[in-house]
């Protein structure tokens, strides 16, 4: 039991630093692909989709290590 917390806690680990890297800071989604936007703009698509992915995998770590205290 203990060893598959501990797998699921890499697998999160890794997803949660590629989902993280992806995440140009300062810059969008679309500066990645080569257009930069110099004003201000809320997250549409494919970033808010990383920006709620990066919440869920960080709760989902987090939940996984306190489960994994007590087994």
């Amino acid at each position: 039991m203990q060893a598959t917390i501990y797998i699921f806690q890499i697998i999160l680990g890794i997803l949660l630093i590629l989902v993280i890297i992806i995440q140009q800071k300062g810059s969008g989604l679309g500066a990645s692909f080569g257009s930069s936007m110099s004003f201000y703009r809320t997250k549409r698509g494919a970033e808010k989709l990383l920006f709620y992915a990066t919440i869920g995998i960080a709760a989902a770590f987090i939940l996984a290590s306190v489960v994994g205290l007590f087994f």
